[in-house]
């Protein structure tokens, strides 16, 4: 008979993540909140929601300057200073950001009907982590349906059934449900994180201010 004590499961915390993929705050508000669950020592179950912070964007998109300036109304300078920071904070937070003069904004409701498809076989969270690579580091255009479907094969996913709910539709109306269903609680920008059901925290936060969240979800758990 063994002295050593049995290996105990971390606790899990429910979250769910409201982002779009073409935010760069949703993927580093992600690795910063991954810092926190290895800080307290928690596992998660995560849960991507749809919302799409340009739905009007056409098929064709946009370059990326020329949005930020448009819609923020930020010179070619500063957009460029945000971008340093941001592939800095990515650097740091182990995610490679590659922006380029030809970046660009598409539009993303194709990839949301793509990852609700992918939460129900198992695979949503990694499909997301490949639609955030496939975008910010390999630079594809991730509304075109080709591209959907190599990353959704890259994770585990049967291209032939990607391409059909693809150019089906069949997840459409379940999207923008699911997309109304957040907007009508108040969600308004992104990412949003919902911890346990009850806590919201909008923005990326940081690992310190992610890590306070979960102990206070944790202790309440354990005074339950």
């Amino acid at each position: 008979m063994s002295d050593t004590p049995a290996p105990t499961e971390p606790p899990v915390v429910q979250i769910d993540i409201v982002s779009d993929v073409m935010c760069p705050w949703c993927i580093v508000g992600y690795k910063q909140l991954e810092q926190a669950l290895g800080m307290v020592g928690a596992g998660a179950y995560i849960r991507w929601h749809p919302f799409e912070l340009n739905p009007a964007m056409p098929p064709e998109g946009q370059n990326l300057s020329a949005h930020i300036a448009e819609k923020y109304g930020q010179t070619r300078e500063q957009s460029a200073q945000n971008r340093k920071m941001l592939t800095d904070l990515g650097a740091e937070l182990g995610f490679e950001f590659n922006f380029t003069p030809d970046s660009r904004i598409v539009n993303t409701f194709a990839a949301h009907q793509l990852l609700d498809w992918a939460q129900e076989h198992g695979l949503q969270h990694p499909l997301k982590m490949a639609l955030f690579d496939a975008h910010f580091t390999d630079g594809k255009d991730v509304s075109q349906t080709d591209v959907l479907v190599k990353v959704a094969a890259s994770v585990g996913l049967d291209p032939a059934q990607a391409g059909d709910v693809l150019a089906s539709g069949s997840q459409a109306e379940d999207t923008r449900a699911r997309q109304q269903f957040w907007t009508s609680r108040g969600i308004s920008g992104v990412p949003s994180m919902v911890f346990d059901g009850r806590y919201l925290l909008t923005g990326a936060q940081g690992a310190q201010t992610y890590a306070q969240m979960l102990q206070k979800v944790l202790a309440e758990k354990d005074a339950a």
